[in-house]
């Protein structure tokens, strides 16, 4: 397409080229000499750059490299640390535009959630700075006379990333800016299908540690497909492991990390329902039915995917979600008036359609149709249109994440069938209820209620904020990143003891005497 949105002059100032290396050091860029894989947007299908991919011996480099600079970052203090991630949040938004721009053209999610990802990473930057005042641990009092305890923590070295392509910066920035203030560096492995969008960040990264005179491999890149993230999940000098994606990758990386006894911390699909009761606010259900399930083209791991309705308003929402349907734009992500942008490729695009024909084969009935957009404007063949399928909770596609903007309608008659049909999925990570009942909204926060990492009450699955601890139960992980204390993922905890009598008392009144 001509370039009417700016792309060239972004990728430009981002210090993107037709051709980058894709192996980092932290300041230095290694060239390989291997093949390089190919970036194509799924705007316009053009091709954006080429990466080249990382090889075992580069791989080495970057891990002895990390491993020298750990020993002299775990040193610096948390707060001066704190202010190096400071100056990363402040780079960000110097290139807040430009970067959006390229997550948005990389990626396909609209203009508009390309800048509010960056946002993202700012905001994970002013969180980290704080904390890192904050790494806090606790006194206990002892039981033997003269004796102090206490615990503290301590960084756990090279943290290895593998981030997925529906958000290919920001997932990064939530584990790197934590990990760098709590004494650890990074390797980050970005998404093969985002590449780009690593490299740019880590040009601005690199500026950052090079201008503070900061040893070499503070944080490193690592470019290629699953076989490059092999690499860190197998290798005993990376204590842990924090990879987002399918949990299908979940359940291998956990398998290689946990042969080894090392940690993983997993970040991997979901399920999500909103529930509406009778006594919900309609028009913020369905606004927020409605963004949870085509934002980002329904490619977020907190996609609304089921709406479970119960049987009173049923009708109203159907036909009140069917007429907002009919209102979206869907094009070019970078053309503001649009709301809804591609899929990330044609495999995401086939992965769609088997599941439309799947769970309609079950006996799923379209209320919206879906189906390929094509003409002008659709080149890539990667604009699906939005769906809406009224189905079973126990349909085999209903049960499964399809990373599409396929929205389940489900009916329910009381609340306690609702909680339970939203937790009858294998995966746990986000949910909803919308309702001005307090009874209601407590019962679905309560124990008994939803199963999953994330809760809400009249807003939806999507869009959480980064002062909350992020993750899931069951097949989504289990793993907490972002706010509140994941900050405890990345450090080791250390108990202490110390004597300051002239005798040496055993615990619990043990008699050793000689």
């Amino acid at each position: 397409m001509a370039d009417q949105y700016g792309i060239k002059a972004a990728l430009e100032r981002l210090g993107i080229k037709a051709e980058n290396l894709g192996t980092s050091t932290g300041n230095q860029w290694v060239d390989t000499g291997k093949e390089y894989i190919s970036s194509y947007s799924p705007a316009d299908g053009a091709l954006i750059a080429k990466v080249q991919l990382t090889d075992q011996e580069a791989y080495e480099r970057v891990i002895v490299q990390a491993q020298e600079a750990f020993k002299k970052w775990r040193e610096i203090p948390a707060p001066q640390r704190g202010e190096i991630v400071r100056q990363i949040g402040n780079a960000l938004r110097e290139v807040k535009a430009d970067l959006g721009k390229l997550v948005s053209y990389e990626m396909g999610k609209s203009y508009q959630e390309g800048l509010g990802e960056v946002q993202e990473m700012i905001d994970i930057c002013d969180f980290a700075v704080g904390l890192s005042r904050q790494l806090y641990g606790l006194t206990m009092h002892s039981e033997r006379p003269s004796h102090r305890m206490y615990e503290q923590w301590h960084p756990l070295g090279i943290v290895g990333i593998i981030s997925a392509f529906n958000f290919p910066v920001a997932v990064w920035s939530w584990n790197s800016m934590i990990a760098m203030v709590c004494g650890d560096v990074c390797v980050w492995k970005p998404s093969e299908k985002a590449p780009l969008s690593g490299v740019a960040c880590q040009h601005i990264i690199a500026k950052v540690l090079s201008d503070n005179s900061l040893p070499e491999g503070i944080s490193a890149l690592i470019v290629g497909d699953y076989k490059v993230g092999e690499y860190l999940s197998k290798d005993h000098r990376v204590p842990l492991v924090s990879a987002t994606g399918s949990t299908r990758m979940g359940k291998l990386v956990a398998q290689a990390v946990g042969q080894r006894l090392g940690r993983s911390l997993l970040e991997l699909g979901g399920n999500n329902a909103i529930i509406v009761t009778e006594n919900a606010d309609m028009d913020i259900a369905i606004r927020g039915a409605l963004f949870g399930a085509v934002g980002t083209a329904g490619q977020r791991c907190t996609t609304t995917r089921r709406l479970i309705v119960q049987e009173g308003v049923y009708d109203e929402v159907k036909n009140r979600l069917v007429a907002a349907y009919g209102k979206l734009v869907i094009g070019n992500p970078l053309d503001e008036k649009n709301h809804v942008g591609p899929l990330i490729d044609q495999d995401a695009v086939k992965m769609y359609l088997i599941a439309i024909e799947k769970v309609k084969s079950e006996g799923g009935k379209e209320l919206v149709r879906g189906g390929v957009l094509q003409g002008e404007g659709y080149e890539s063949g990667c604009y699906v249109k939005p769906c809406i399928i009224e189905a079973e909770n126990h349909f085999e596609m209903v049960q499964q994440e399809t990373f599409a903007p396929i929205l389940y309608l489900l009916k329910y008659k009381t609340l306690d069938q609702a909680i339970e049909m939203q937790n009858a999925v294998p995966q746990g990570l986000s949910s909803a209820i919308m309702t001005l009942n307090m009874r209601e909204a407590e019962a679905f926060l309560s124990a008994a209620g939803s199963d999953c990492g994330i809760a809400n009450v009249n807003i939806g699955t999507s869009g959480a904020e980064i002062g909350g601890a992020f993750g899931g139960e069951k097949e989504t992980g289990g793993g907490r990143e972002s706010g509140s204390d994941a900050w405890k993922a990345y450090m080791r905890r250390q108990t202490n003891t110390i004597n300051y009598s002239t005798a040496l008392p055993l615990a619990q009144g043990i008699k050793f005497d000689i």
